[in-house]
This record gives structure tokens, sequence and C-alpha cells, in this order.
């Protein structure tokens, strides 16, 4: 009797095979990331063009903190910014930072980022001064970097281990603006932002799959 099981690849391809599916899959997954994210950023850029070209002011729909009608400003203020000196300070990073954070997958990053504006934001209404204005993307900055760094502790993943040290290691001084400091800076935003991303990094993370069986 022949005890050889047909139709089994040998190891060494079956192997090659999984490392090609991962590649191609991260391949897949760097590209949407690349394409959300600028589509993102230029959306901000669209907005703060016509913030200056057209009549009215779009700031006023930013965070007014303690101010009800301020609330709904929580997921508005992203995407405006007081002009563009502001916006473009903000590009670079959340380019970046955004696209390693939406690496792992559209519908996770979706997830965090909503995580980290409602955390920032309402973090802004709570702690700033009544009254007090605030818009920019400075929270989703820092969210999406504590996202990256947070995000291979919790998944255990080592290419999002490296990824966060590195992350960590690039942009360690951008901790310093959680901390009050230079007036009109929102460190409120940039405090809570942070926490969001840590947040949305436990709360989005890979479940491993002995929590998975029941």
């Amino acid at each position: 009797m022949n005890d050889h099981v047909t139709g089994t690849p040998p190891a060494g391809r079956s192997s090659g095979e999984r490392f090609k599916r991962r590649a191609g899959s991260l391949a897949a997954g760097a590209a949407g990331a690349a394409m959300l994210i600028i589509a993102l950023v230029a959306v901000m850029w669209v907005v703060e063009v016509a913030d200056y070209v057209l009549p009215g002011e779009f700031d006023a729909y930013g965070i007014r903190a303690w101010n009800p009608e301020g609330l709904g400003g929580i997921f508005l203020a992203p995407f405006l910014h007081a002009g563009f000196g502001h916006l473009m300070a903000n590009s670079v990073p959340l380019l970046i930072l955004g696209f390693l954070a939406a690496l792992r997958g559209i519908a996770r990053f979706l997830g965090a980022s909503l995580i980290i504006i409602v955390v920032s934001g309402l973090g802004i209404w709570f702690i700033s001064t009544p009254g007090s204005l605030t818009v920019g993307a400075s929270g989703l900055v820092f969210g999406y970097f504590g996202f990256v760094v947070a995000r291979g502790l919790f998944d255990h993943r080592a290419l999002d281990i490296v990824i966060g040290i590195g992350v960590a290691i690039a942009y360690y001084s951008i901790i310093w603006g959680v901390l009050p400091g230079e007036s009109g800076i929102s460190w409120q935003g940039h405090l809570f932002g942070l926490f969001g991303g840590v947040i949305a990094a436990w709360i989005v993370r890979r479940r491993r799959r002995a929590e998975l069986l029941v």
C-alpha cells in the first residue's frame, strides 16, 4: 500500500508561496494606505482653499470648548486649519504617520481614526478654556503616532514592532507637544490625540487565536 499523499506541495514551495502571498498582501495594503491618506490630506487642502476663496469663516465650525453647539466641531475640526502654514505643518507628518497607521487594513484604520477624533475632540472640549475655538489635524497626527507605536506592542508582530520603534525614534520630539507651552497651540488636542491612538491600538488589536475559541 502506498503511503504517499498525492497533491501535497514540497515544504520549500509551500513556504515560498506563503511568503509571496504575504508580500503581495503587504504591497496591496501599502498601495491602499497611500491612496487613502493622500485623499484624506487632499480633502483638507480643498477645504482650506475653499475657506480662503469663499466668503464666511469655516474655522467657526471647529471645537468650541464647553459650548454644546461646539460638540459637532469634534468631527469637523481635523479638516479645518488656521491658514495654509498651519495645514502645511500638519500635512507631512500626517502623510507619513497616517500611511503607517493604515498599513494593516483600511477598516482598522478608519476605526482607529474615529476613536482618535472622538477622544482628542472630547479632551479639547472639556479641558480647553471655555469658549475657545480649536481647529486642526494635530490630534490625528499625535493619535497616529501613538497608534503606530502601541500597535506593535499589542499585536506582537515583528514588523509592527520595528515600525513602532522607528517611529518612536524619528518622532520622539513631538512628545513635548503634549505639555502646556506656546500660546495658541492646543496641547490638549495633542495629549488626548496621543491617548486616543493608544486606546485605538488596543481596541482594534489583532485577537489571538486562543481568544477566539469558544
